[in-house]
């Protein structure tokens, strides 16, 4: 399941609400024009009542002929008025769709990287594609017809009233069973479809990652257990699409008697009342009529009931997004919050210090993730501003889990990481990329030119300032049309080392004040790999550089070496000092050069 929040009732509403004040003169627009084609819908059956009555009395053919005329000049005022508020309902719905995804957008660029990891990518496609589509045909749509068909079962059960209080009852029956039954539906429908939506995005993160790791599933025979996995989410979401199902049948179910009820209680009625000239036969037919004309209304009411609780439960997970970017970037799940450190929250944010300088202390450290073991123990560590630290360590030592800390991605269990004497944990977003930034081994590419992709770093650059950067890095300008040339799957696809060599230059021209390379030049040939380390050693002169690498060479060329094993700090130091200790850097490098 997801780790990201789902909004409440209650916040949905404010933010529609605000969606509405944010519009509130379209708004107002078309609840006034839906008012006055539900008022003219009356005349219909309220002239066609007065024509039956005046011919009963002996009116002559001219007054029938004005009653005629007045009910289609009613008709045409009802379906001008109707259509023009059709057409400022979709606008409004189209507006406020574009304003809830844009703040979607906005609220998943600022998830902090350890909130989004944990969420999943199925998850994340779910609220910002199927999600936000379902709110967005809601506003456009369902929310304008409501509007129409609610103004209208107003009007007409008030003139049913006011023609015949008695005959008007039958028609209250029907009504009051409808609220019945959309009660019963409500308190039921919105747990059942928040639970649909979260395994319908269960069962896309299950065939993304298995489509992401086609290679490795095929690689290790691991076809069996991912179509058990994949076959699982489905069996999920089918049983939860199911209770939805089973839920609408038994609601409809209970409101197609209830639309019945009245008009088969209303004729036989009518003809009594008439018969005991209690009322006229214009009022009977009347009545009669109104109730006909109201049960369109009410069923699209019903329907529209229905498609509002779907998209009330996705505008829940699109507007938790607002408090899963307000919430703690940097605690996972599972694990406790550092003694020492109160939760922080967006007020607290807003109040952060600044931190006095760039220096960073690791102190007495330990982490471990969801339902583990800690996978470090009480590291220390002091690092100088302008310091290249290498990371070294046998695989599972923590290198990565260490260098997630140092950028500030993860909260340590116990202990402090700060910059300045401030911990990294407690920084926002925009503020922590400031002070570090992680390159690993995972690059992405975005559609678009090899311009946009590197002014994603540094939007103000200029074309001099990109080149210089991508020569940093040893880029090989040999593409089409140069820094022009659209990137893409359908356009020029960059292969593992060029994306790794653009995400570098996105640092070089991004100038952190401390950077985090983790096995950042692994898909480059090693000497390459080396050209490229020196290189932005050199450019990111007074910058700290915190290497984590499996190549010993950039121990090797680092001012002191740490070395991991089993999660503790074993080794500390300058290279040759380490290698002249004989103690476990010394064995780990001699391995590497032998191997």
């Amino acid at each position: 399941m997801s780790t990201l929040p789902i909004a409440t009732t209650r916040q949905v509403r404010q933010a529609a609400t605000a969606l509405v004040r944010a519009d509130g003169r379209a708004f107002a627009a078309v609840l006034a024009l839906n008012a006055a084609a539900a008022l003219l819908g009356l005349a219909g059956p309220w002239l066609l009542g007065r024509i039956i009555d005046r011919v009963a009395d002996g009116a002559t053919a001219a007054d029938v002929d004005r009653l005629g005329l007045l009910l289609l000049g009613c008709a045409l005022a009802q379906l001008l008025t109707s259509r023009q508020a059709r057409y400022l309902a979709h606008r409004f719905g189209e507006r406020s769709a574009a304003k809830v995804r844009e703040q979607l957008l906005d609220r998943v660029l600022s998830l902090p990287a350890a909130t989004a990891e944990r969420a999943g990518t199925g998850d994340l496609t779910a609220r910002g594609t199927a999600d936000s589509t379902a709110v967005g045909e809601t506003l456009r749509d369902a929310a304008p017809e409501l509007l129409v068909a609610g103004a209208q079962v107003l009007f007409i059960l008030g003139a049913i009233l006011t023609v015949s209080p008695l005959l008007g009852s039958c028609g209250l029956i029907g009504v009051f069973g409808i609220a019945l039954g959309s009660r019963w539906y409500l308190r039921r429908s919105r747990p059942a479809y928040l639970a649909d939506r979260a395994a319908t995005a269960d069962l896309a993160e299950v065939l993304a990652a298995t489509a992401h790791g086609a290679r490795t599933v095929d690689a290790l025979g691991l076809g069996e257990q991912r179509l058990a996995a994949g076959a699982g989410a489905v069996g999920t979401a089918h049983r939860a699409r199911m209770r939805t199902l089973y839920l609408r049948l038994r609601y409809f179910a209970g409101i197609n008697l209830s639309y019945t009820l009245p008009s088969v209680l209303v004729l036989p009625l009518g003809a009594v009342l008439v018969a005991h000239h209690t009322v006229t036969l214009g009022a009977a037919v009347s009545t009669a009529l109104y109730l006909q004309r109201v049960v369109d209304p009410l069923d699209n009411i019903v329907v529209l009931l229905e498609s509002l609780q779907s998209s009330t439960a996705a505008y829940a997970r699109v507007e938790g997004l607002a408090a899963a970017t307000e919430a703690p970037a940097t605690e996972a799940p599972g694990t406790e919050a550092p003694v020492t450190e109160a939760p922080v929250t967006a007020q607290a944010r807003a109040e952060e210090r600044e931190p006095a300088d760039d220096r960073i202390r690791v102190t007495g450290v330990h982490h471990a993730y969801p339902d583990g073991p800690d996978v470090l123990h009480g590291l220390d560590l002091d690092l100088t501003p302008g310091e290249r630290l290498a990371v070294v360590g046998p695989s599972g030592s923590g290198k990565t889990t260490l260098g997630r800390l140092l950028a500030g991605l993860d909260r340590p269990r116990a202990g402090t990481v700060t910059v300045g004497g401030v911990p990294l944990a407690d920084l926002s977003p925009e503020r922590l990329r400031r002070q570090v930034v992680l390159v690993t081994q995972e690059h992405h590419v975005f559609l678009g030119t090899l311009r946009d992709n590197l002014r994603i770093a540094a939007p103000a650059a200029d074309d001099a300032a990109l080149t210089a950067a991508l020569d940093t890095v040893g880029w090989q300008h040999d593409l089409p049309d140069g820094l022009d040339t659209e990137l893409g799957p359908a356009a020029t696809r960059l292969d593992g080392a060029r994306a790794q060599q653009l995400a570098l230059a996105r640092v070089v021209l991004a100038d952190p004040h401390t950077l985090v390379l983790d096995e950042a030049t692994a898909l480059l040939d090693p000497a390459t790999a080396r050209h490229t380390e020196r290189a932005l050693a050199a450019t990111l002169t007074g910058r700290t550089v915190i290497a984590i690498a499996h190549r010993l060479h950039t121990a090797h060329d680092a001012d002191r070496v740490a070395v991991l094993t089993h999660g503790r700090l074993t080794d500390l130091g300058p290279h040759e000092t380490l290698l002249a200790a004989e103690g476990p850097y010394a064995a780990l490098w001699h391995t590497w050069r032998t191997t």
